[in-house]
């Protein structure tokens, strides 16, 4: 890893930290409220690729550990990693690197617009969505039970589709803008 892929990690690390400012919103059905945070691993994954979208990850979660309030809402410490919304964090290390995985694989520089902005997308909600409920609701159904977790994260589905698109959007203009940075490592 060299220091360029060191300063896009601490960044994107930071977009994440940034989107989490956004006041939470609470569904009441399931202690786990909405944030943008997971669009900004979304992009994370989508514009570094696999390797360094996890390590931006991995940068938030330290941040988590010492005890710094990174996350939506203030919350932060060692406490949270057993709380019922952890498996949504410990989604977001996998979901960045199965979205960046997907990006690599399925976009290139010699495709259109169109077909790059569809694999982004593509790879955003199985990363971003599939991976990241699949840890989020398991996790959670230890705490509340596997049916009322499930039926309760369908909420949050029409959002995060949202959120993919506004992540493939981002990575089609990072790749159309600044060719330089897609050469994901």
């Amino acid at each position: 890893m060299n220091t360029r892929d060191l300063v896009l990690s601490a960044l994107f690390a930071a977009i994440i930290v940034a989107l989490g400012l956004l006041p939470p919103i609470p569904i009441g059905v399931i202690p786990v409220p909405i944030t943008a945070q997971s669009l900004g691993v979304m992009m994370a994954g989508v514009v570094l690729g696999a390797k360094r979208g996890t390590i931006a990850v991995l940068i938030v979660g330290l941040l988590i550990v010492i005890g710094l309030p990174v996350l939506s809402g203030g919350r932060g410490g060692l406490a949270y990693f057993v709380s019922p919304t952890a498996g949504f964090f410990f989604g977001w290390i996998f979901g960045a690197f199965v979205t960046g995985y997907l990006s690599e694989r399925l976009v290139n520089a010699e495709q259109s617009s169109l077909v790059q902005g569809v694999g982004f997308f593509i790879a955003a909600v199985i990363g971003g969505v599939v991976v990241l409920y699949a840890f989020g609701i398991a996790w959670l159904a230890i705490n509340i039970g596997f049916s009322k977790a499930f039926i309760g994260s369908l909420g949050f589905v029409p959002g995060d589709v949202i959120k993919a698109v506004v992540a493939a959007l981002v990575g089609r203009a990072v790749m159309a803008g600044y060719p330089l940075l897609p050469q994901r490592g």
